[in-house]
């Protein structure tokens, strides 16, 4: 392929056209931090190379540029490039300036010193959750959740909490084109057993993931809301099964529920009744 043809593919949607070199350069090696950033285990020259439709000459180039202001690394081993620490910082300053997440981190401590387990925030992305915070637990056996990391809504708690606030019609309308896959044996992947229970969330206020993401592994998570009443984001609680039996399951989510209304309340949100 021409260099004058891989100017005008792979372009970003509602790019424009590069207006200089320059511009063009900087939009090209914003999309290679892009594909990074959505592969944590690093990707190889040639791979993204063919995903941006670019030279791998170019591509390196890009690379280099990238590496010497600290964006991106490579691992000498396996020769992976990888999203280096200034991008951490970039992202965790993003998620500072929101409120939701700024605001629930001291919600988060105090989850963790009234239960012991850890404490989650995430967000709705598409059909799945991501994890934006965390405060983890002190125990030895413990749940910890890679930021930025995802989960599919129905085989999560804070999936299934933001999937059950969702506006009827558009949660319909995201469960056509979505498959139920099964995660663990206790996923629920059929949809009347879904809906089933997003109804019944609605009614206690908050999810229970038990043994549906990871086996051994109990969770609760209860939505916050915006001022519409929207799901704006879901806080959780996880932790093993062995110190979270089904009695306690439904204890904490109370719990959870309650401070996450909280949340919602501090952010002037409102919290809507099932």
């Amino acid at each position: 392929m021409s260099e004058a043809k891989r100017r005008s593919v792979g372009r970003p949607a509602g790019a424009t056209k590069a207006s200089g070199g320059h511009s063009q350069s900087l939009v090209r090696g914003l999309t290679l931090l892009e594909y990074l950033s959505a592969s944590p285990l690093g990707l190889a020259l040639s791979e993204l190379a063919e995903m941006a439709d670019l030279a791998p000459s170019t591509t390196h180039r890009l690379l280099q540029a990238l590496q010497s202001q600290g964006f991106v690394t490579q691992e000498s081993e396996q020769g992976l490039w990888r999203i280096d620490v200034k991008m951490f910082r970039i992202g965790n300053s993003f998620l500072e300036a929101r409120d939701v997440v700024a605001k629930s981190r001291p919600f988060l401590r105090r989850l963790t010193a009234e239960t012991g387990e850890t404490a989650n925030l995430g967000i709705r992305d598409g059909a799945t959750a991501v994890f934006l915070a965390q405060h983890e637990s002190p125990q030895m056996m413990r749940m910890i959740t890679r930021l930025g990391s995802r989960a599919p809504l129905h085989a999560s708690g804070v999936g299934k909490a933001l999937l059950a606030w969702m506006d009827d019609e558009e949660r319909t309308e995201l469960l056509k084109g979505y498959a139920l896959g099964r995660v663990t044996d206790n996923t629920l992947h059929q949809t009347e057993a879904l809906l089933a229970e997003m109804a019944a969330i609605r009614a206690q206020g908050f999810a229970c993931d038990r043994e549906e993401h990871a086996v051994g592994l109990h969770c609760v998570a209860a939505c916050i809301h915006d001022e519409h009443g929207t799901p704006l984001a879901a806080i959780s609680v996880s932790g093993p099964m062995a110190r979270i039996p089904e009695e306690r399951l439904l204890v904490l989510g109370a719990l959870v529920r309650r401070i996450a209304d909280e949340i919602t309340l501090q952010l002037g949100g409102h919290v809507p009744r099932s």
